[in-house]
Formats: structure tokens, sequence, C-alpha cells
């Protein structure tokens, strides 16, 4: 990846949509020369696909949290994995090291969404052992960059 594909790629997550000619217009490369190179990007698995970035708030979900799961041992992982990704209003489950298990980022329409959905949801999964959440105030940066 060199810095021209980098233009183009910082042209695709303004707009996913955007047209070869009107990506090449603004990073000064043929239409073809693109069309090529995101072909490329593509091919390689660097772009895995396109998608639509949601308002939240729009979604009825205004509410961000962050929450550290600690499991008990290893055994019930494989289950916790399978049920955890079912949930709508989990975005994101990261298996990480440190202290906890994994962390999740779960959007919720409110407080009571919230409290629902750790204590009627999640702490019943088996082999949870612990949660630690973190609600986000407001929302800097999110993205991922080339």
């Amino acid at each position: 990846m060199d810095a021209m594909d980098e233009e183009i790629l910082k042209e695709l997550k303004q707009n996913a949509r955007a047209s070869a000619s009107e990506i090449g217009r603004r990073v000064k490369l043929s239409t073809p020369a693109v069309a090529e190179r995101i072909r490329k990007m593509e091919t390689s698995g660097l772009i895995e696909r396109y998608t639509v970035k949601l308002d939240r708030v729009k979604t009825g979900r205004p509410l961000l949290a962050f929450i550290l799961v600690g499991l008990n041992g290893t055994e019930p992982i494989r289950f916790f994995r399978e049920a955890v990704t079912q949930y709508p209003c989990v975005l994101e489950c990261h298996h990480v090291a440190g202290a906890h298990d994994y962390l999740l980022k779960v959007a919720a329409e409110d407080m009571q969404g919230l409290e629902i959905f750790i204590s009627k949801t999640l702490k019943t999964i088996p082999g949870v052992a612990s949660t630690n959440t973190m609600i986000s105030l407001l929302t800097l940066k999110e993205e991922i960059n080339a």
C-alpha cells in the first residue's frame, strides 16, 4: 500500500459509494488506475467489505457503553462467544489480555435498557463471572485508519 492507495481509501471512507471517476478527480489519477487499485485492495483483503455507518441516536440507541467481562476459566469460552455475538446491542466483542477476558461495545436505548441487558442477559450467560461497565459520555473519534 502506498500514499496513493491511502488517498483512495480516505475517499472511500468518506463515501464508499463514490465512483472510480469521482475518486480519480479528487486524487488526480485516471479512472482505470483508481479502479485497478481498488480491485487490488479488495483482492488482497485490505478492503474486507463496504458498509453503512448508522447514527446511533437516530436508531434509538444513543447510549454507548463498554463492558469488561470476566469468565470462569476456559470452559465457557466457546458458549460465551456464540451467545454474546447474537445480541444486536453488542456492536463489538474483543478478546483482550489483562484482568478481564472480553471487552464489549454496547449500544442501548437508555440506562434502563443497558441495565436490563447486563442483568437479565449478559450475566445469565453461563460462565460469566464478572462485569465492569463504563459509559461513554462523548465519542471524539470512531474509525479505522489505513
